[in-house]
C-alpha cells in the first residue's frame, strides 16, 4: 500500500512538473507585450510575436493630418479581402482624414476617434487597448490599424476566406425536404439557423475552446422553451474543458458526454439546419463548432436513433411503417448472427426439419464451427465496408461489388464459409446501414452476443439482451433518462416514438426535456418592454 502511495506522489509530481514546463513554454512563445504609443515599437513587437511569418502582412503609410502622423495596418494575407482593405481602409485614411481633421467640428477630437466615427466606412469598427485582443483579432482575420502617438488600436471587419458552398449533406440525404446542409463556417451555420427560426428568443452565446486553436464555439437555444438547468449545465461543461485543440465537434462530444465509456451515443449530431431547428423548438440545446458542419444537440435520447427529419414531412401512415422497419432492422442486425450460432450449435431441434436439412447441407465440408464461420464473415464484411469508405468514391463502389460477389462466391466454393452464412452476413450488413447513428453500438453488441451465444446458446443471447437493456436504462443525457419516454414511461411523449401521430395531435413538447411551456401552440410571448416581466416569464 505504501509503495502505491509513493508511486502516486511521483506521478503527481511529474504532472506538476509538466504543467510548469508547459506554462514556461507558453510564456516563452507569447511574451507579455503592451501597446506602445511609439509606432515603431508596436511594429517591432508584432513582427517578433509572429516570428516574421510570411503570411502576416504589414502596410506602412502616412496619414496627412496636421502632424503628418505615421500609421500601419496588419492582417493575414489569405484571410482578408484586398479590395476591401484598399478601398475601405487605406483610401479612406489617406484621402478623407485630412478633410475631416481640418474641419471645425473635429478640432477637439483625437485621431483614433475621428477615424472611427467619421472617416471609416467599414461596417464593423472596434477599438481596444490590449495587445492580447489585438493578437486575437489578427488570427481571426481582422485588419488592425496602429497610429503613431496612440496606445489605442482600431480593427476592421472579419475574415473573408473561401468556404465550401452550401449543398445537401451526403450523410443525411432525404427524398423530401430541404436540400441544404451546414458548412465549415460557424457564421454561415448560425445564419442558416436564423433563417429557419425567425425569432428574437433564439439566443447564441459564444466562447472559445483550445489553448492553441482558440476555436469559436456557439451555444444556441430558444429562450423560454429550453430548460434553463440544461443550458447552464451545457455552458458549465464547455467552460470546464482544458485542452490544446478543438478541431471538430467530436472533440467536444467526447469531453462533455455523460458516459464516455458507453457504446451508445448520448449526444446527437446533424448536418441539417431543419433537423437542428426542430430539436431547438422541442427545448434542446445546440452546440456549433467552427471548422465542422456537424452540430451537436443535447439532450439526446435513444428513440432519436430511429427518427429522421423526413418523418415529419410525410404522412403518418408511411412513417409508422418506416419506423417499424427501422426497429426490425435494429434487432435483426444485432440478433441474427447470434441466433444462427445458437440454432446450429445448441438448438438444432428448434428448426423445421426441411430447414435443418438445408442448413446442414450448406455447412457440409466447412472445417470451422459456426462461431468461427460467423466471426470470419462479419469481420470480412466490416473490412470491406471500412475500405469502401476510405477509398475514393469510384474505387470504393468497385471494391464493394467485388467483395460481395466475387469474394463471397469464392469463399463458398472453397468450403470456408457456408452459403447460409453469406446470406446472413449480407442481410445484417444491409439492416445495419438503416440505423446509421447506432453503427458503432451495433458492431460492439453484435460481437458481444456472438460470443455469448457461442458459449451458452439461447441463454447467452437472453443474458446479453438483459445486460444491454439494463445498460441503456442506466444512461442519462444531461440529466434526462436516455430511454425516456419509454423508461420511465411518459404517456404524453409516446405520440412520437415508434409511431408518429398526425401533426395536429402533436400539440405538446417532450415533457422529459422541457417541463415548462409544453404546449406547442399559444406559447406566451416575452415582454421586451420590461426586464422584470421578462424575468418572470422565463
Amino acid at each position: 500500500m505504501f509503495e502505491k502511495y509513493i508511486k502516486y506522489l511521483k506521478f503527481m509530481k511529474l504532472l506538476k512538473d509538466e504543467e510548469t514546463i508547459s506554462a514556461n513554454n507558453a510564456q516563452a512563445v507569447k511574451p507579455n507585450y503592451a501597446i506602445s504609443k511609439n509606432i515603431d515599437d508596436n511594429l517591432k513587437n508584432l513582427k517578433s510575436i509572429f516570428f516574421n511569418s510570411d503570411d502576416i502582412k504589414f502596410r506602412e503609410l502616412r496619414i496627412s493630418d496636421r502632424n503628418n502622423s505615421k500609421a500601419f495596418i496588419c492582417y493575414i494575407e489569405a484571410m482578408e479581402n484586398k479590395l476591401l482593405i484598399d478601398q475601405t481602409i487605406v483610401k479612406a485614411l489617406m484621402l478623407h482624414v485630412p478633410a475631416a481633421a481640418d474641419s471645425e467640428s473635429s478640432a477637439c477630437t483625437d485621431l483614433v476617434t475621428l477615424i472611427k466615427e467619421r472617416v471609416s466606412n467599414a461596417s464593423s469598427v472596434s477599438e481596444t487597448t490590449e495587445m492580447d485582443k489585438v493578437l486575437e483579432e489578427i488570427v481571426y482575420g481582422s485588419c488592425i490599424l496602429f497610429i503613431d502617438g496612440y496606445d489605442r488600436v482600431l480593427f476592421f471587419g472579419k475574415a473573408d476566406y473561401k468556404t465550401r458552398s452550401i449543398e445537401e449533406p451526403s450523410t443525411e440525404a432525404h427524398v423530401r425536404g430541404p436540400r441544404e446542409g451546414f458548412v465549415e463556417d460557424i457564421f454561415i451555420n448560425t445564419t442558416m439557423l436564423r433563417r429557419k427560426i425567425k425569432n428574437p428568443n433564439l439566443v447564441f452565446e459564444s466562447l472559445k475552446l483550445g489553448n492553441q486553436t482558440s476555436t469559436k464555439i456557439r451555444v444556441a437555444y430558444i429562450k423560454g422553451i429550453a430548460n434553463e438547468s440544461i443550458v447552464d449545465e451545457v455552458k458549465r461543461r464547455l467552460n470546464s474543458i482544458q485542452t490544446d485543440s478543438i478541431l471538430e465537434s467530436g472533440y467536444i462530444e467526447q469531453l462533455i458526454e455523460d458516459h464516455p465509456l458507453s457504446p451508445f451515443p448520448t449526444i446527437g449530431n446533424s448536418e441539417r439546419p431543419d433537423k437542428v431547428a426542430a430539436k431547438l423548438l422541442e427545448g434542446r440545446v445546440a452546440i456549433f463548432c467552427d471548422g465542422t458542419p456537424f452540430v451537436l444537440t443535447v439532450p439526446f435520447l435513444f428513440i432519436e436513433n430511429i427518427q429522421v427529419g423526413e418523418d415529419y414531412y410525410s404522412r403518418p401512415f408511411m412513417v409508422f411503417v418506416l419506423r417499424l422497419l427501422r426497429v426490425i432492422s435494429l434487432n435483426a442486425t444485432i440478433l441474427t448472427p447470434a441466433l444462427y450460432i445458437a440454432l446450429t450449435t445448441y438448438h438444432p431441434d428448434m428448426l423445421p426439419s426441411l430447414l435443418l436439412i438445408t442448413t446442414a447441407a450448406s455447412r457440409e465440408g466447412i472445417p470451422f464451427p459456426s462461431i468461427i464461420e460467423t466471426l470470419i464473415m462479419i469481420t470480412a464484411f466490416e473490412l470491406l465496408r471500412e475500405s469502401g469508405v476510405r477509398l475514393p468514391k469510384q474505387q470504393g463502389q468497385a471494391l464493394s461489388i467485388v467483395g460481395v460477389l466475387i469474394i463471397g462466391e469464392a469463399a463458398v466454393r472453397a468450403g470456408i464459409i457456408g452459403a447460409t452464412m453469406i446470406i446472413i452476413g449480407a442481410f445484417t450488413g444491409i439492416t445495419g446501414f438503416i440505423v446509421s447513428p447506432l453503427t458503432d453500438s451495433i458492431l460492439i453488441f453484435r460481437f458481444f452476443l456472438i460470443f455469448l451465444s457461442g458459449i451458452f446458446g439461447f441463454y447467452g443471447i437472453v443474458l446479453g439482451l438483459i445486460v444491454m437493456l439494463a445498460h441503456t436504462c442506466s444512461l442519462n443525457s444531461f440529466g434526462v433518462p436516455y430511454m425516456s419516454p419509454i423508461a420511465p414511461t411518459i404517456w404524453s411523449d409516446l405520440k412520437d416514438t415508434f409511431v408518429r401521430l398526425p401533426l395536429w395531435l402533436l400539440n405538446l413538447r417532450p415533457k422529459s426535456i422541457t417541463p415548462q411551456y409544453l404546449r406547442r401552440r399559444n406559447l406566451p410571448k416575452l415582454d421586451y418592454t420590461s426586464k422584470d416581466k421578462e424575468g418572470e416569464d422565463n
